[in-house]
């Protein structure tokens, strides 16, 4: 924004609460409305002044200027779009804490909709993923205060408080009859982005929660402690940015440069020329190769869909799930001279392909259901067998074989125990593949998938 718009807007606001004239700032401002980028008009100026004026003197209690000119601010930055906002003093500090990936709350990614808060995504290990709370949940009220007519700003001021103090939320959840009413207790949030196992040998899994200064870091550094744990070299590999909210753009690039070897990651297109710029990768490929399934689904927003995009259109990974947020705007924080600053939406981002992802979201190559797989039903894909009915008739030759068995020589006993070992081996890794379908089914189906890829892949 030109500094002499700013100027001029401050000047004529600060005039009209002390009495000054319009005529301040003649020579600034237009006679007429003009285009997006013009001189103030005065017509629309004046009627701003008016308000303020009214406001002072009729409101039912007197009001601080300062606190008026603040509520003007926020208004005409926050009426945007659902991103841009205006930080004041504090909110601009807990926003550059935020990016280190530490900083005090609830451990939630939340938007307006409809007057209401909105859950993009709760943050993994968080007191709001602990307490149950999912993508698109709607919080209506806060304690005792209902969210209707706060705004974003507001409610997120009344989630924050101190570590160890409890907050209520009254949650409108899809497909739930009434209300939930969760309790949490606000805590220091810590969030490692960054986390890794293995599912199966040579089958590592990395899970990326949100995206922070040091993500594209810590990503490396998973990758590098599974190969050791797999001998040198993965065999393939699942990502999981479920429920990502997203985070700072540059992680995002690391990230997906860490897998594509060329090309284009992501680029931003703004109205400024200086918004406009494209990012290219580098070459090297920490997986070499091998193959990659990315889990995604409603929650994965931002900087999750700008990786996700990215490695579809390199066609480097395979994407399961659900479509994704369809968040594809870029914010700028712009400090202000009174340690406030405002961050607006500056420019959106495309795919390698020159997809907008923008209210649209990547819809994966394979749509996964949302299934909760219970102990008893994962009992009911095996199949019952005559052995296992009440009753039935014993096989004749197993009185046969106890007699052989007894009267076998050590060796083979031996050998048959060690069959019997690996069999117990092999029921161990079943009852171990049976807990994730019933844990995570999702993770389950991208673990049978990248198994089918490592064996077409030939590596």
């Amino acid at each position: 924004m030109p500094l002499i718009s700013r100027t001029s807007a401050a000047a004529v606001a600060v005039g009209a609460i002390i009495g000054v004239s319009l005529t301040l700032t003649h020579g600034v401002l237009a006679d007429k409305d003009q285009s997006a980028g013009g001189d103030i008009p005065v017509k629309d100026l004046q009627t701003f002044v008016e308000i303020l004026n009214r406001v002072k003197s009729d409101y039912v209690e007197p009001v601080d200027d300062k606190k008026l000119l603040e509520n003007a601010t926020r208004g005409m930055v926050e009426g945007l779009d659902p991103h841009s906002s205006y930080l004041n003093k504090d909110e601009f500090k807990d926003l550059n804490v935020a990016t280190t990936g530490k900083f005090g709350g609830l451990g939630i990614e939340v938007q307006m909709q409809d007057g209401y808060v909105r859950v993009v995504s709760p943050i993994d290990d968080t007191p709001a993923a602990k307490a149950g709370i999912k993508p698109g949940d709607l919080i209506v009220k806060i304690d005792d205060t209902p969210v209707k007519g706060l705004t974003l700003t507001d409610a997120v001021s009344k989630m924050r408080g101190d570590p160890g103090s409890k907050v209520t939320l009254t949650i409108a959840r899809e497909g739930a009859d009434k209300p939930l009413i969760v309790e949490l207790k606000r805590d220091i949030i810590a969030v490692a982005s960054v986390r890794s196992r293995m599912l199966d040998p040579g089958m590592g899994y990395i899970r990326i929660s949100s995206f922070n200064v040091d993500t594209g870091e810590n990503l490396n550094k998973e990758l590098n402690k599974l190969k050791k744990e797999a001998g040198g070299d993965l065999k393939g590999l699942v990502l999981d940015m479920r429920n990502n909210p997203g985070g700072v753009l540059d992680a995002a690039v690391k990230v997906s440069d860490a897998f594509i070897e060329k090309g284009t990651i992501v680029s931003i297109k703004g109205r400024d020329p200086s918004n406009t710029r494209e990012f290219v990768a580098t070459p090297g490929d920490l997986l070499n190769g091998h193959p990659l399934v990315v889990l995604v689904n409603g929650g994965s927003a931002s900087a999750s869909e700008i990786v996700a995009g990215a490695l579809q259109d390199d066609k480097r990974a395979v994407l399961m799930g659900s479509r994704t947020f369809g968040k594809g705007s870029v914010q700028t924080i712009m400090p202000l001279q009174n340690d406030t600053a405002i961050k607006i939406t500056t420019a959106r981002y495309y795919t390698p392909s020159g997809r907008s992802i923008q209210a649209e979201g990547i819809e994966p190559d394979i749509a996964l259901r949302i299934l909760k797989v219970s102990k008893d039903e994962q009992e009911g894909f095996e199949m019952v067998k005559e052995s296992d009915l009440k009753g039935s008739l014993h096989n004749e030759k197993e009185k046969l074989k106890e007699k052989k068995d007894a009267d076998k020589p050590a060796e083979a006993n031996a050998v048959e125990a060690e069959a019997n070992a690996k069999n117990k081996d092999t029921d161990k890794k079943g009852k171990e593949q049976q807990s994730l379908a019933e844990s995570d089914y999702q993770l389950y189906e991208a673990l049978n998938l990248l198994k089918g890829l490592v064996i077409t892949s030939g590596k």
